[in-house]
């Protein structure tokens, strides 16, 4: 199968070395600016893999238009701006799948629905949950999910895609599954916070409510609420909760610390969306709230998760 991958960061040139790996041809695409493409261009390699030279490098995304499927995993803020830009080219019935996490900021709108406004048209599916660089290239296997409208696309990528590194699952709802990976980053973000302020033993409280506050908005917005007990959200929080290889628990960390971190955390903008989508439909996000009072509130970390766990008393599992 041939098979264009956009994105050349960390995960993007992962998934080219993954589906290389297992007998595909692949064209990894990154701008001429990018600073991750030029060193990929220039030594075949990025500080986490090194590319087999199998894998063809562009920087033109004019290959898309020679392959079946489209990979794109980029910052889900710019999915927009590569929408129009593909517009240009030759877009047949390629599948597009997306595999990255996030919620556009300006219109709350899930990723498959931006892909679907630009490409009515389009095979659209999304692959999703845990699993780092760092680990698989070492060969650590991991679970994943793979979903879309369109079962026929959806058992070809499964098919297609799994290997004895990444068992793939059927996933059964867009909306949950979309929605509860990008909540994941933003529970990650609010583990850092605990881990930085020495209150790591909170961690198991985090995650039972956080999947529970996640699971209330899938419900409120359409989906199945299951879908965050799944490897969409839950069973992704190994990876994002604990794991010194998640950038959004990293960031969550250095930002109670007073400490520059650099990496893209994709939480600290899904939180903004998470919220609106909170208000819009009605729904309770007490830490989803205070991650954001203290991102962009300027409140203070240790008072404003003090109070988040120190709310009234309740049932466990109220609706």
């Amino acid at each position: 199968m041939k098979i264009a991958v956009i994105g050349c960061g960390r995960f993007g040139t992962f998934i080219a070395w993954y589906l290389d790996s297992i007998g595909h041809h692949v064209t990894l695409y990154g701008r001429k600016t990018s600073k991750h493409m030029e060193q990929l261009m220039r030594e075949h390699r990025n500080e986490f893999l090194s590319l087999p030279e199998s894998v063809a490098l562009t920087t033109s995304l004019q290959a898309l238009e020679e392959s079946e499927v489209v990979v794109i995993s980029i910052n889900a803020q710019g999915l927009s701006t590569l929408m129009e830009e593909l517009k240009r080219y030759g877009m047949r019935d390629q599948i597009m799948v997306l595999c990255m996490k996030g919620i556009e900021i300006a219109t709350r709108r899930r990723l498959s629905q931006i892909v679907e406004a630009a490409f009515p048209q389009a095979k659209i599916a999304v692959w999703l949950g845990p699993g780092h660089v760092q680990d698989f290239y070492r060969g650590i296997p991991n679970c994943m999910v793979i979903d879309s409208r369109d079962e026929a696309v959806k058992k070809q990528l499964v098919d297609a895609f799994s290997g004895s590194l990444i068992r793939f699952y059927y996933g059964q709802d867009m909306i949950g599954n979309e929605i509860g990976a990008a909540a994941k980053n933003v529970i990650g973000i609010a583990a850092g916070m605990l881990d930085g302020l020495c209150l790591s033993s909170l961690k198991g409280a985090l995650m039972s409510r956080g999947t529970r506050e996640v699971a209330r908005l899938i419900k409120s917005m359409g989906g199945n609420e299951l879908s965050a007990y799944g490897l969409c959200h839950l069973g992704d929080y190994e990876a994002t909760v604990f794991s010194a290889h998640s950038h959004n628990r990293q960031f969550g960390e250095s930002f109670v610390r007073g400490e520059n971190f650099s990496a893209l955390a994709e939480g600290y903008y899904t939180v903004v969306a998470l919220v609106e989508l909170g208000k819009e439909y009605q729904t309770d996000l007490p830490i989803c709230n205070a991650v954001y009072d203290i991102l962009y509130e300027k409140k203070d970390a240790k008072q404003t998760l003090d109070e988040l766990f120190t709310r009234s008393i309740k049932n466990e599992f109220n609706p």
